[in-house]
């Protein structure tokens, strides 16, 4: 049985005591909360506060992006090494990554390599653009990022594959829990073929792409989907709360 994951991508948002208040807001509900796991994703300016937070609580602690080199003249980059003692989880190729900052499949690669070796618990996420859904190239695109983004890895323990197809981020136009559960059933008999069966069934596959408090009951029905990667909807303490709650009673 796969515990279903949300994780809150809270993006490019929230100052430090901005952070900090809104992890006070909905730390009690979310620690009390059982049979899933929860994690916060600050900014990295955030980090230590949220953990210093969190610690001895359910809740877990992720980055939004890592470097793939430990340490060297990378002036503004962060190593995984530096995130090793801070967090948890780490978001790994996430669409805006790819698109505002040019992350290729290879760039995504060398950063799950690098955030595996420390230990750390990569998030990848993947998904089509809106054009290419409409011409029916879903499974071309997540397979051939999948294919991208684990090359020459052999063991995926601890990686979550997050599937958010690009048209639905941040848009407020989700996908139906159908069209979502297909994808993710699909991303999970690519998974099948590449790592064989029992690693596929075992690997947790979110949803992510405007998931809210409103639609969340119709995604977390779906077989397929083991919890959501949330953006927006995260930095409303009571729709986060109340995500996760709706993810408990039904998984």
């Amino acid at each position: 049985m796969r515990v279903p994951l949300i994780a809150g991508n809270w993006k490019m948002n929230t100052t430090l005591r901005e952070a900090v208040e809104l992890t006070q807001k909905m730390l009690r509900d979310l620690d009390k909360i059982k049979n899933v796991d929860k994690v916060l994703c600050p900014p990295f300016i955030s980090l230590a506060a949220i953990g210093e937070l969190i610690k001895g609580t359910s809740i877990k602690l992720g980055a939004q992006n890592v470097y793939f080199e430990e340490k060297g003249a990378y002036t503004g980059e962060i190593s995984p090494l530096m995130l090793a003692d801070l967090c948890d989880f780490v978001i790994i190729g996430h669409s805006e990554r790819r698109q505002y900052f040019n992350e290729t499949g290879e760039i995504v690669n060398r950063k799950i390599i690098a955030a595996l070796k420390v230990g750390l618990k990569p998030i990848l996420c993947i998904g089509e653009r809106l054009e290419e859904n409409e011409a029916g190239r879903t499974e071309e695109i997540v397979t051939n990022q999948l294919n991208s983004s684990l090359t020459e890895i052999s063991n995926i323990t601890g990686l979550t594959i997050a599937y958010e197809p690009v048209w639905a981020i941040g848009t407020g136009r989700a996908a139906t829990g159908r069209q979502a559960n297909e994808a993710i059933g699909l991303i999970r008999h690519k998974i099948s073929k590449l790592y064989g069966e029992r690693v596929a069934q075992d690997l947790r596959i979110l949803y992510g792409g405007s998931v809210t408090a409103d639609n969340a009951t119709e995604f977390m029905q779906q077989p397929e989907i083991d919890g959501a990667l949330v953006g927006g909807a995260s930095l409303k303490a009571d729709q986060f709360v109340s995500i996760v709650r709706q993810t408990s009673e039904l998984k």
